[in-house]
């Protein structure tokens, strides 16, 4: 059932995300973070809200135009559903926010494959990345992740190098002048202040969220999959697969560093999951096996969700 609908890319799928999202985010600002339903605060919220339908369009529009998966909607479904796994990122503007700039970045640099306009796709991965990093100072790790694709598609040009640097500047600049004229200059200073806690480094912390832990092993299990199925079959694939990897280990990276008391930031990590979670779905060959995982992805954190939320 579930895979009739899912299985193929119908305006319908998208009909259904985005109502299901858009009741679920205010059911959890109103019922589980008991949020102020003022004039200010509902503007503010309804901003973000549009800012995550539309990142929605947007991990769909990644998925087909680099053919990441085959034609289908289970991409935007699980994006879908590791929100109603991870409410508490639905109350973090800045993960919402920094995570929709990333995957602007993360769409120029899987098109730089075409070895079309390589520079201007390295200029604007950059300058997305950069922006997403007024949320998260530590989304600047993500600049990793534009050195590797130069390096995989075109290192020879000393020119795609210095166009981050160029970016950079460009960025710091454009930051430094709207500061300058808000009397915020100090901003910076305050604001890219990376410090590093050495309780990461400890077993307690890794495994203080159960749920993280669950999350970081599949996704570790299922992309090994996916680069054993793709490595056999020689599909051209495995580079687009190795820099969602390396986003996905980016996104965890910065998650960690960013210590937040929730699991708010994870947020930056749901696109590469959801291709992982995506290219095994689609190893299945057995039709009962597929809807029943299916079933049990959709219902059983349903279910979780509406027990929290009864329980509260």
């Amino acid at each position: 059932m579930i895979s009739s609908i899912f299985g193929k890319t119908k305006p319908i799928n998208f009909i259904i995300l985005m109502g299901f999202l858009f009741v679920f985010y205010w059911t959890v600002q109103i019922s589980l973070f008991k949020i102020e339903l003022d004039t200010e605060s509902v503007i503010l919220k309804s901003l973000v809200l549009s800012v995550l339908l539309f990142s929605v369009f947007v991990v769909d529009f990644i998925i087909k135009r680099n053919k990441i998966t085959s034609p289908n909607s289970y991409g935007i479904l699980y994006f879908t559903l590791l929100i109603l796994v991870f409410p508490e990122t639905l109350n973090d503007n800045n993960a919402i926010v920094c995570s929709f700039f990333l995957l602007l970045a993360i769409r120029r640099l899987l098109s730089i494959k075409s070895l079309k306009n390589i520079k201007v796709k390295i200029f604007d991965a950059s300058l997305w990345i950069l922006m997403s990093s007024i949320f998260y100072n530590w989304a600047i790790l993500f600049l990793i992740l534009v050195f590797v694709s130069i390096y995989i598609y075109d290192p020879k040009n000393i020119r795609n190098w210095l166009v981050v640097i160029a970016a950079t500047f460009c960025y710091f600049v454009l930051l430094y002048a709207v500061l300058t004229l808000i009397n915020l200059t100090n901003y910076l200073e305050t604001h890219y202040n990376y410090t590093f806690n050495n309780n990461v480094l400890t077993a307690s912390y890794w495994t203080s969220s159960v749920k993280m832990l669950l999350y970081t092993i599949i996704n570790i299990f299922l992309g090994s999959i996916g680069f054993l199925r793709l490595g056999k079959s020689g599909v051209g694939k495995i580079t687009t697969l190795r820099l969602v990897s390396l986003s996905f280990v980016l996104g965890l990276l910065a998650n960690l560093l960013l210590l937040r008391e929730s699991n708010s930031a994870i947020l930056i990590t749901f696109f590469p999951a959801v291709i992982f979670i995506t290219n095994y779905l689609e190893s299945l060959k057995r039709k009962n096996v597929l809807e029943v995982i299916l079933m049990l992805s959709v219902f059983v954190p349903l279910i979780v969700f509406i027990s929290k939320l009864l329980i509260s």
